[in-house]
């Protein structure tokens, strides 16, 4: 097979890895700036094209950036058209970078959440922490990625003052339920094909709340319960992602889902589980190469 990694950075360890285990099953591999791409739009022969040559594949793994989802989803969607298997459908991708979308089909889909607020330019401060029960709670942008535009407020004077100076940004914003129990600490599922190939625990550094490995917390294998793998598996099946990396907290009412992302990092997982994550990627890959994707809710 001719695999197509779309991705802006061949250099990154996520890119590498990948294109290494495909390497390793005996496929070709082609990393692709998905930017650089352009496109023929036709019913009879749809195309896509990078500095003059067509790109054919029977499959691809999109890596398609937050600031990019627009044009990235757009050539994910052209190599669908072209009956190209992608290892996460345009739709599902788009739908799970929409950070509130996601949230209301979890929510509808009966999933645990942290309680939340949403709000654009409210004037009903008051209002918008009372929703979550009050300080200390957690107030983010909700085009925020890794971590960034995420502040935790301690009391009502400080959750008042950063609500105040997100509407200066003309921000759309959401505010959740602090979850103090889970003590600086989330669990990351990585999700392929209908299946939880790995877990860890990430932990915050000293003096923050974030546990992202990008903002310097640090992580170890992890065992989930029953309960979490399940929940983990119908957030990705919710959204439609065949591969996913779900993060959640362990609250005192069970876990609660805190966010989906459509192009989960390999690095932070693959050190701290030793699991050939890549490999299952490709080994996903294989298994369902010329398959039709199920249609899943836009």
């Amino acid at each position: 097979m001719k695999i197509g990694i779309l991705s802006l950075n061949p250099e990154l360890y996520s890119t590498t890895r990948q294109a290494e285990a495909i390497v390793a099953r005996g496929h070709e591999v082609q990393v692709v700036d998905y930017l650089r791409c352009y496109m023929n739009i036709t019913s009879s022969a749809p195309r896509v094209i990078l500095q003059g040559d067509e790109l054919h594949f029977d499959a691809i793994i999109p890596r398609v950036g937050a600031s990019n989802t627009f044009y990235g989803t757009a050539v994910v969607r052209q190599f669908e058209m072209m009956g190209v298997f992608s290892t996460n459908g345009s739709q599902a991708i788009a739908r799970a970078r929409d950070k509130l979308r996601t949230l209301q089909l979890l929510a509808q889909a009966g999933i645990g959440l942290p309680v939340t607020g949403f709000a654009h330019h409210t004037k009903d401060i008051d209002g918008l922490i009372d929703i979550v029960g009050g300080a200390p709670l957690v107030i983010k942008l909700i085009e925020g990625t890794q971590g960034i535009g995420v502040v935790l407020a301690e009391n009502r004077q400080a959750a008042e003052s950063v609500i105040a100076a997100f509407r200066q940004l003309d921000a759309n914003i959401l505010v959740q339920q602090f979850i103090a129990e889970a003590k600086g600490e989330d669990l990351r599922a990585f999700v392929v094909g209908g299946r939880v190939v790995a877990s860890m625990q990430r932990r915050a550094r000293p003096g923050e709340f974030r546990a992202n490995l990008h903002r310097g917390g640090t992580a170890r294998p992890a065992k989930l319960t029953r309960i979490e793998r399940r929940l983990a598996l119908e957030a990705a099946r919710v959204l439609g992602l065949e591969v996913a990396g779900i993060d959640m907290l362990r609250s005192r009412n069970g876990p609660v889902v805190l966010e989906v992302n459509s192009s989960p990092g390999l690095e932070g997982i693959e050190g701290a589980t030793g699991v050939d994550v890549a490999g299952e990627i490709v080994s996903f890959i294989e298994r369902n190469v010329g398959r039709k994707r199920r249609r899943v809710q836009a």
